[in-house]
């Protein structure tokens, strides 16, 4: 589930970039993946470190928990 997201990820910079007409080198997408799978992957260790439950259910418990917060913040 985690390592999935790496492309993903990558793939929503070149969404988001072409929307933006902006372009990231090479290092800017590298910088910024890292930052993203790292808060990810915190998040993910502390539900596993929280409930002693495996980094596959807490992968899915935080986005789960994710995805109820922005339901959450649109009202729906």
């Amino acid at each position: 589930i985690y390592a999935n997201a790496g492309g993903v990820t990558v793939s929503y910079f070149e969404w988001a970039q072409n929307m933006q007409h902006f372009y990231w080198d090479e290092d800017r997408v590298n910088d910024e993946l890292h930052r993203v799978m790292r808060r990810s992957f915190d998040a993910i260790w502390s539900e596993v470190k929280r409930h002693d439950i495996s980094m596959r259910m807490a992968a899915y418990a935080v986005g789960v928990g994710r995805v109820n917060q922005a339901t959450a913040l649109r009202g729906v």
